[in-house]
């Protein structure tokens, strides 16, 4: 695990690298869609955080929304709007919907979400040397699922920011945000866009100097790090993997299978998701 490449940000606590054994697993071939979350609320009445709150975060150039919907920017990043009525039905704001991105992965989505998803279909969430590990797809220390190089004769391989950020978008994958689950070639265990496309979420709590703690001893088994005693469960936060739609080698170079971000467990926008994992029973 860990960056080889000096890339990732100090804060992230990318480094050092290290080992780890795992244990047999399962991971999801993609992210969970629209369409299956919708077969989980039909199935449950689930209602998530983003709809009780009545508010989630939309990019700018994505918003869909009277101006009176739109309520404010966020701090220091004021491409996001929090915007009245963004959902997971409503991604980019109440006068958007999902008909037609039936097989995109489901955005608007709390860490809190994503486990009440996972225990009604009988799965997990990954743990975060279990994303890492599957993401990689079997190549030792490459920066990407694929190699080291972003791009292939020109080709993009995943779902990120082309042009300057956060202004233009020049589309040149085709996508200003989510792409449907499947897009672009799977890497070399069958999972798709486990770079670029959205956010995922993983079972850990983020500390960054969790690697740090690791170093110099044996590899740790089935790591797993866990929420501080006497938190709110609420606002402990959560690792995230593999980076979305809006990230930029100018501000976010954390479209790699080594980087690290995390967010509060009752957080929501229009660039996160997750995918499923479970036991070999």
């Amino acid at each position: 695990m860990g960056d080889s490449h000096g890339d990732g940000y100090a804060a992230d606590g990318e480094q050092p690298v290290h080992q780890v054994r795992l244990s047999a697993y399962f991971m999801d071939t993609k992210a969970v869609t629209n369409a299956q979350f919708a077969a989980f609320v039909k199935a449950t009445g689930y209602v998530t955080d983003a709809e009780r709150d009545g508010v989630s975060a939309v990019f700018h150039l994505a918003v869909d929304a009277a101006p009176a919907d739109i309520l404010r920017g966020a701090a220091g990043v004021p491409w996001w709007l929090a915007v009245r009525g963004a959902d997971w039905r409503h991604p980019a704001g109440p006068r958007s919907g999902i008909g037609d991105l039936q097989n995109h992965p489901v955005v608007h989505v709390s860490w809190r979400d994503a486990q009440a998803y996972c225990a009604w279909a009988g799965k997990r969430l990954p743990t975060e040397a279990e994303w890492e590990h599957a993401a990689r797809g079997g190549l030792d220390r490459a920066r990407y699922p694929w190699g080291d190089e972003l791009t292939h004769r020109g080709r993009w391989r995943c779902n990120i920011w082309q042009g300057e950020f956060p202004q233009r978008n020049t589309l040149d994958d085709g996508y200003l945000t989510t792409a449907p689950a499947t897009a672009f070639q799977p890497n070399g265990y069958g999972l798709h866009n486990t770079v670029g496309n959205v956010w995922e979420w993983c079972q850990d709590a983020f500390r960054a100097t969790e690697y740090a703690d690791r170093a110099g001893a044996k590899p740790v088994v089935d790591p797993v790090a866990g929420e501080p005693s006497g938190t709110d469960d609420a606002q402990v936060r959560r690792v995230m993997r593999g980076g979305s739609y809006l990230c930029h080698d100018s501000y976010c170079n954390r479209y790699r299978v080594a980087a690290r971000s995390s967010n509060t467990a009752e957080s929501s926008s229009g660039n996160i998701g997750f995918r499923c994992a479970n036991d070999v029973v």
